[in-house]
């Protein structure tokens, strides 16, 4: 899976999973992160606000998601 950030200089951890409809709030997604379902380029992640940048892999319940500029 692809997420264009069409010209935004990054989006945070929480936003992309609401956005991308794999958490159904941000209460959802925040307890994603914190329950360490997330990894962000290969390594567990726990900020929720993870500013997220082109290049950068997130991958979640076996969805890797690339984030491109």
């Amino acid at each position: 899976m692809i997420y264009n950030l069409k010209g935004a200089e990054f989006i945070e951890l929480i936003k992309l999973l609401k956005l991308l409809r794999i958490a159904e709030s941000g209460g959802q997604a925040k307890m994603m992160v914190e329950e360490g379902e997330v990894t962000l380029n290969g390594l567990p992640e726990s900020r929720k606000r993870a500013k997220l940048r082109p290049g950068d892999a997130v991958q979640i319940f076996g969805k890797k998601i690339m984030i491109e500029p």
